[in-house]
C-alpha cells in the first residue's frame, strides 16, 4: 500500500506537468505554429475535406490497406469517447461555462495538428512481417529523424520507442479497463444489468471483432461510428430545441466567462475562473480530439490514398466533429437546460445524465445510457489498434496474439473485477486511469517534437500536394 501510496504520489506530480500549462501551451503553440506554416489548412481544406470524408474512396484490392473513411471511423472510435460525455461535463463543473470557448480555440488549431499528423504518418509509414501498414509517430521519429543520420538516427528511435512504451501502457486503462467500467455502469444505470454479464458479453463482442485483425475492426467502426454519432447528436438536437431561446444566451455568457473572472461567486461557481477555464477548456478539448497526441495516426496510416495530404483532410474533419460538434451539444445540454449550476455537487456523466433527464424526463436516461455504451465500446475497439500497433512495434508481430488476450482480460476486470475484490477494485481502476491519464499525455511529448522538427519536410509535402492538385493529376 505504501508502496502504491509513493507510486501515485509521484503520478500526480507528473499528471499536473503533463496537463498544466507548460504543455498545454506546448500543444497549442504548436498548432499555431503549424497553422501558420502551412498556410490555415484547417480553413483552406475545410470544404475539401468535406468532399473527401462523403466520397467513400474505394480500397485497392491489391494490399492489406483499408478505405480512407473506415482508418477515419476507426480513429474516431477511439476519439469519440465517454469523454465526450463524462469529461466534458467536468471540465464544465470545474471551470465554468468559459471552458468551451477554450474547448472550442484548442479544437481549431487541434484539426491542423491532427492533419500535420496524419500526413507525416502515411508520408513515413511501413508495412511488416505481415503485410500489414503500420505508422504514426514512432514510425515519424524513427524514419523522419532518422533519415537524417549521426545523432538524429538515435533521438528518432529513443523517442520511437518512449512514444510506443507509453502508448502500450496507457491503452491499458483509457482504451480497456476504463472503458469497459464505463460501458457496464451504461448498461447498469439504464436497463439494471449485472456488471459481470456485461463484461463477460463486451469482452466476447469484442474478442468476435479483433481477432479479424484491422479490416474487421474497421468494418464495425465504420458502421458503429456514425450511427452513434448521429444517435447522440439526434438525442442533442431534441433537448436544445425545447431550449433554443437560451442558445444565445449561454453562448455570451461563455464568452464573457472566458476572459472575465466572474462577478459573483455562489456556491455553485466556486473555482471558476479564466485560468481555470483556459486550462480546462484546452485539455478536454485535447484530451477528447487528441490532436498533439499521436494515436489517431497511428490508423489513418493504414489508409489507402493517393497522398498524404489526402488523408489528411480526414483529420481535420475527425478534430470538426469531436470537438466542434458533439462536444459543443454536450456542453450546450448542460448549460441550456440549467443543469449546471441547478446540481452544482454533480460531475462527469453524472451531470450529463441530469440534463437529459431534465429536458427529456426519463426517457433522457436511455438515451444517454444508450449513448455511453456506444462511445465507450467503440473506443475499447479503436484503442485496440494503437495498443497492437505501438506492442507490433516494441515487441514485434508475434506478440499480436498476446495482446489480444490482454485485451479480453482488462476488459473483464475493468468491467466487472471490483465485484470480486470490493473497495480495493475500484481504488485499483482508478490509480489504472490516473496513471494512464498520465501516460496519454506524456505522449505528446516526443510526439510535438516530431511535428516541430520536421515542420518544413511537412510544408514541402503539402506544397507537394497543392502543385499537384492544380495540375489535375490528384
Amino acid at each position: 500500500m505504501e508502496t502504491m501510496k509513493t507510486i501515485m504520489e509521484w503520478n500526480g506530480a507528473v499528471n499536473s506537468f503533463v496537463w498544466g500549462a507548460p504543455v498545454l501551451i506546448l500543444l497549442v503553440g504548436t498548432g499555431v505554429w503549424l497553422t501558420l506554416l502551412l498556410g490555415v489548412p484547417q480553413l483552406r481544406y475545410f470544404f475539401a475535406s468535406w468532399a473527401e470524408v462523403f466520397s467513400f474512396r474505394k480500397k485497392s484490392a491489391h494490399d492489406k490497406s483499408i478505405t480512407p473513411f473506415a482508418a477515419m471511423a476507426t480513429a474516431m472510435a477511439a476519439t469519440v469517447g465517454t469523454g465526450n460525455i463524462a469529461g466534458v461535463a467536468t471540465a464544465l463543473h470545474l471551470a465554468g461555462p468559459g471552458a468551451l470557448v477554450w474547448m472550442l480555440i484548442s479544437a481549431f488549431f487541434g484539426m491542423c495538428t491532427k492533419f500535420s499528423e496524419v500526413v507525416l504518418a502515411v508520408h513515413f509509414r511501413r508495412k511488416d512481417a505481415h503485410g500489414d501498414w503500420r505508422g504514426g509517430t514512432m514510425y515519424i521519429l524513427e524514419h523522419g529523424l532518422g533519415d537524417r543520420g549521426g545523432a538524429w538516427k538515435f533521438l528518432g528511435k529513443l523517442l520511437a520507442v518512449i512514444f510506443a512504451l507509453f502508448a502500450f501502457l496507457a491503452s491499458f486503462g483509457i482504451g480497456a479497463s476504463t472503458q469497459a467500467n464505463s460501458a457496464a455502469e451504461a448498461l447498469s444505470m439504464g436497463w439494471g444489468i449485472d456488471h459481470l454479464y456485461s463484461g463477460i458479453v463486451i469482452a466476447a463482442l469484442v474478442g468476435l471483432v479483433i481477432i479479424g485483425g484491422l479490416k474487421s475492426l474497421s468494418t464495425v467502426t465504420t458502421y458503429l461510428v456514425p450511427f452513434m454519432a448521429i444517435f447522440y447528436i439526434v438525442g442533442a438536437v431534441i433537448v436544445l430545441a425545447g431550449y433554443s431561446g437560451q442558445i444565445a444566451k449561454v453562448f455570451a455568457e461563455a464568452l464573457h466567462l472566458a476572459f472575465h473572472n466572474p462577478e459573483t461567486i455562489p456556491a455553485g461557481l466556486a473555482g471558476w475562473g479564466v485560468k481555470e477555464a483556459i486550462q480546462r477548456g484546452i485539455a478536454r478539448g485535447v484530451f477528447s480530439n487528441e490532436a498533439g497526441m499521436g494515436s489517431a495516426p497511428m490508423v489513418h496510416a493504414t489508409a489507402n490514398v493517393d497522398h498524404p495530404v489526402q488523408q489528411g483532410f480526414y483529420g481535420i474533419f475527425e478534430v470538426f466533429m469531436d470537438t466542434i460538434v458533439i462536444c459543443t451539444m454536450t456542453s450546450l445540454v448542460i448549460l441550456t437546460t440549467g443543469t449546471l449550476t441547478g446540481s452544482p455537487s454533480l460531475t462527469g456523466a453524472q451531470l450529463t445524465l441530469q440534463a437529459f433527464e431534465n429536458a427529456m424526463g426519463p426517457v433522457g436516461k436511455y438515451v444517454l445510457s444508450f449513448g455511453l455504451l456506444c462511445f465507450a465500446f467503440s473506443t475499447i475497439l479503436g484503442w485496440y489498434w494503437y495498443a497492437e500497433t505501438a506492442a507490433t512495434y516494441l515487441f514485434g508481430v508475434w506478440f499480436k496474439p498476446v495482446m489480444k488476450v490482454i485485451w479480453i482480460v482488462l476488459i473483464l476486470f475493468g468491467a466487472a473485477g471490483a465485484q470480486f475484490v470490493g473497495a480495493q477494485g475500484n481504488e485499483f481502476l482508478n490509480s489504472l486511469w490516473d496513471i494512464s491519464d498520465t501516460l496519454n499525455g506524456l505522449m505528446a511529448l516526443p510526439n510535438l517534437v516530431g511535428l516541430l522538427l520536421l515542420s518544413f519536410t511537412l510544408r514541402g509535402i503539402v506544397r507537394d500536394y497543392d502543385v499537384k492538385h492544380k495540375r489535375g493529376e490528384l
